[in-house]
């Protein structure tokens, strides 16, 4: 027999399944202000994030009754939210490099040691990384903040999986010089 998980909010979930609308405004806002952030640092846009977020819970609520629960009831949305924002990146034609166009040598070879003594606060990093390049911030933020590997990268953002390695390691590049340029490396 197969593990269901219940999460904190199985009753909500429940309660959704038989249409209940205030458990669908009930499990909003306990997740809209999460699931904005993941869109937002997958987007970087502020009207792009809330359709992204629309969208996703609208997928949710329409297919909640195929929700087997095996998981929480977030991270199932969160990964709706994540491929909905990555067709809003696809409809804006996301240019990413091919590992064989890019001279991997120089950034496997970049001192990160060096870096790693900087101390950078939490948001001048934020407002560093929505300045990387699309393809950039895009890798970075899946692989760094929510968790996905490189396998994954390259399945969900259709590239191959050393593309995605080569785009982590130019956004920490380019990253560190951001900080750098702009006077926020301490």
């Amino acid at each position: 027999m197969e593990a269901i998980y219940i999460d904190k909010h199985y009753d909500l979930v429940v309660e959704c399944k038989k249409g209940e609308r205030k458990a669908h405004h009930e499990l909003y806002r306990l997740y809209s202000k999460a699931m904005y952030n993941v869109a937002m640092r997958i987007l970087n846009h502020t009207d792009e994030a809330e359709d992204a977020l629309q969208e996703a819970f609208m997928d949710a609520f329409t297919r909640i009754k195929d929700f087997r629960q095996e998981t929480t009831f977030g991270l199932w949305l969160k990964q709706i939210v994540i491929h909905r924002s990555i067709n809003i990146l696809r409809k804006r034609k996301i240019i990413f490099e091919e590992i064989e166009e890019v001279d991997v040598e120089s950034v496997v070879d970049y001192d990160w040691e060096v870096e790693e003594e900087n101390n950078w606060k939490v948001e001048e990093v934020r407002k560093a990384i929505q300045l990387l390049p699309e393809g950039y911030r895009l890798v970075l933020s899946l692989y760094l903040l929510e968790g996905y590997d490189h396998e994954e990268i390259g399945q969900i953002l259709k590239i191959n999986e050393g593309t995605s390695r080569t785009q982590f390691l130019r956004a920490k590049k380019k990253l560190v010089e951001i900080l750098k340029h702009k006077g926020i490396a301490r």
